[in-house]
């Protein structure tokens, strides 16, 4: 008896191949797929980067969650697809003498021929190519060390455990639908959702409201901050506007259309729009999925290309200068320059020329602005209900500000300040910390000067000039004061920064000397002298391999997860025309025998197919677009500024989805055809 169970099982799979050699080739690749990003953050290779190890092994956690929970979700909704199908045939078994724990049994031994080839066949598949993936990765973050063919147990272990688990799941999903139905429910599933649905103008109006929410987020979001804060509200907005308009306004214009006789009573008109009515309810979460991947093929992949071709601009916008360096006092030390001798003796004597160099004496706090008033200490609650934008609070001295800008000041009197900031000022007074100060002049922000990466998300910045350093001494005096229990104390500060000539690795052993050079003036002078906080050096050389294995660690994430993405989309665009085209097929053969000529149903096939192919990706391409500001407000904070750059990318990704769609498109409408096109009835 087990025998012919078994051989029902296999009897079944290979007569329902057109569905099942799909999902079983979709269940092989998410095998695989999950245990390589598990195998390459095992990999002992890594073990060689030190701290580098960390940022890797980080982006590679994220990307075991990601394709985990989605592949599972995929492979149960593919599932799901499958079984409408196979209802009517499970129904016959029924109907013949077959009890439903004996149907349940060639369940079973289907589910189990199918998980254990796709498991076995996944893993293979990993351990095969695992290598091959490894280098690319390697590639694309600059990294220099051997890859060994090594097999992780520990991600075959967890592999077969997360898919035993998905695979139980849809087993029980497909036992609970034979258990529930009757024999007769089972018959005529293929043919259930042909009632006509109603119009659901509240949903509609509810989808038009979380749509347009969500797009005047994401286009009116102008800095970083508010992106970050606001992004996973505008996403879940778009989702649920995308969802309620395929699902109620789309019958909603469909039934327009039906309304407008002289374009409804066409032959290619009139079975397109009726067909798609009786079956909107379930085409329109089909066409809703599609839609979301797509937008998030777009997405991924030109956010990740983006940032991996502008890693160059990202380094400069994150480091304007090769080298800086600060030191922090609590009060006016005797030499506020004391540390500049010990920067230049050290490059000099690492064989490097100084190319320029600035340095300023100044307090720098973020603080919070609104108009002409701006706070540092306790800012909310000064600032009141209203809040203001966040601001980084530069004060230094006329001269100090004139070397480094290159601007020319009015002279300034006591209690006259200078501004320069972005957004910039206007007024002839500023409200600083609740006193009023006369604005002596408004200089343009030396936009030659880069930006600090902090200031960028903030969301602007502001040169506070004074006339000398006692102005200063007496502001920083004021701010401890009134500092309260704020979590970054104020402090004097000593900004120097260098450029250098040299090599990429003549730099290097430049900034490390360097380093070396400031620990020891820390120990043998820094400390004994008084008021004296801490110092702190960045190099931009230093800094450039951990910023390429980030940043190509994400490219090779957000293509792993793009290709990931775009088979899912493949795939359920595949089982949407496929399951219609049966559910169609009958219609047409009456059509046909009624009179319509195969041409007329050729066309009115391709109508519709047109129809559910483009109406997704035109949908996405909009979220896309309303998308572009936010989006480019979150880059700022992985320090990529460029807009023109992340356009291009967009641009380019959407094009190349754009073939691939097509060609899903010219090899899907193929199969949908021949599955309607030549269904006339005997």
């Amino acid at each position: 008896m087990n025998q012919l169970y078994g051989k029902l099982a296999v009897i079944n799979i290979r007569n329902s191949r057109q569905f099942y050699v799909p999902y079983l080739l979709t269940g092989i690749v998410s095998v695989a797929m999950y245990y390589l990003v598990l195998a390459m953050q095992d990999n002992p290779g890594l073990d060689s980067l030190g701290g580098g190890a960390q940022d890797i092994r980080m982006i590679l956690g994220f990307g075991v969650v990601v394709v985990g929970v989605f592949v599972s979700v995929f492979l149960f909704y593919t599932n799901s697809f499958i079984m409408k199908r196979r209802k009517k045939e499970l129904g016959v078994y029924n109907i013949l003498g077959m009890e439903k724990k004996h149907i349940a049994r060639v369940l079973f031994l289907e589910t189990f021929l199918l998980a254990l080839t796709a498991i076995l066949g996944g893993l293979l598949s990993g351990i095969v190519f695992n290598k091959l993936m490894t280098m690319i990765l390697y590639r694309l973050t600059d990294i220099v060390a051997n890859i060994p063919f090594y097999i992780s147990w520990s991600g075959c272990r967890n592999t077969v455990i997360l898919f035993v688990i998905v695979y139980g799941a849809t087993l029980l999903y497909n036992l609970m639908q034979i258990k529930l139905a009757n024999p007769i429910e089972l018959l005529h599933s293929t043919s259930a959702g042909e009632r006509e649905p109603k119009t659901k103008l509240l949903m509609t109006l509810v989808g038009l409201a979380a749509l347009g929410a969500g797009y005047y987020i994401a286009f009116t979001t102008c800095d970083a901050v508010s992106a970050v804060i606001y992004f996973f509200v505008a996403v879940l907005l778009v989702i649920l506007g995308t969802y309620c308009l395929f699902t109620a306004g789309s019958i909603a214009f469909l039934k327009a259309l039906r309304k407008n006789k002289g374009y409804y009573y066409q032959a290619k008109h009139f079975t397109t729009v009726s067909g798609m009515i009786y079956r909107m309810k379930q085409n329109a979460v089909g066409l809703a999925n599609i839609c979301i991947l797509s937008t998030m093929v777009l997405v991924t992949v030109s956010t990740t290309v983006s940032m991996y071709l502008g890693t160059e601009d990202v380094m400069n916008n994150r480091f304007p200068s090769e080298i800086s360096v600060t030191a922090y006092y609590s009060q006016m030390p005797e030499d506020i320059r004391a540390l500049w001798p010990v920067t230049d003796q050290s490059l000099m004597a690492s064989g490097r020329v100084v190319t320029g160099k600035n340095a300023f004496f100044n307090i720098t706090q973020m603080g919070m602005r609104d108009g002409n008033k701006v706070f540092i200490t306790d800012a909310e609650s000064k600032m009141g209900s209203h809040i203001g934008m966040v601001v980084t609070v530069t004060i230094l001295t006329q001269t100090d500000y004139e070397a480094y800008s290159g601007e020319a000041i009015l002279p300034l009197a006591q209690g006259e300040v200078a501004l320069s900031a972005v957004p910039a000022f206007e007024g002839d007074t500023l409200v600083f910390e609740g006193t009023e100060y006369p604005v002596r002049q408004i200089c343009p922000f030396p936009e030659d000067k880069n930006v600090d990466y902090i200031t960028s998300m903030g969301g602007g910045k502001v040169y506070l000039i004074v006339p000398d350093q006692e102005t200063i001494l007496r502001i920083y005096d004021d701010l401890v004061k009134n500092w309260g229990e704020q979590r970054v104390e104020p402090a004097l500060r000593f900004d120097a920064a260098y450029e250098i000539d040299g090599t990429a690795q003549e730099k290097l052993e430049a900034e490390s000397a360097l380093r070396q050079a400031l620990t020891e003036w820390e120990t043998a002078v820094g400390s004994q002298t008084a008021g004296y906080k801490s110092v702190f050096m960045e190099a931009r050389e230093e800094n450039r391999s951990s910023f390429y294995r980030l940043y190509g660690g994400l490219f090779f994430l957000g293509m792993f997860l793009g290709v990931l993405f775009l088979m899912v989309t493949v795939l359920i665009i595949f089982y949407k025309q496929i399951s219609e085209g049966y559910e169609d097929k009958e219609r047409y053969a009456i059509m046909q025998n009624v009179g319509m000529s195969s041409v007329e149903v050729k066309r009115a096939i391709r109508s519709q197919v047109l129809t559910v192919f483009f109406l997704p990706i035109a949908a996405a391409i909009v979220h896309v677009i309303m998308a572009f500001p936010m989006i480019t407000e979150l880059l700022k904070c992985l320090n990529l500024m460029n807009r023109q750059l992340f356009a291009w990318c967009m641009v380019g990704t959407a094009l190349v989805f754009g073939v691939i769609y097509l060609l899903v498109y010219q090899l899907t409408s193929r199969s949908y055809y021949r599955i309607v096109g030549n269904g006339k009835s005997g």
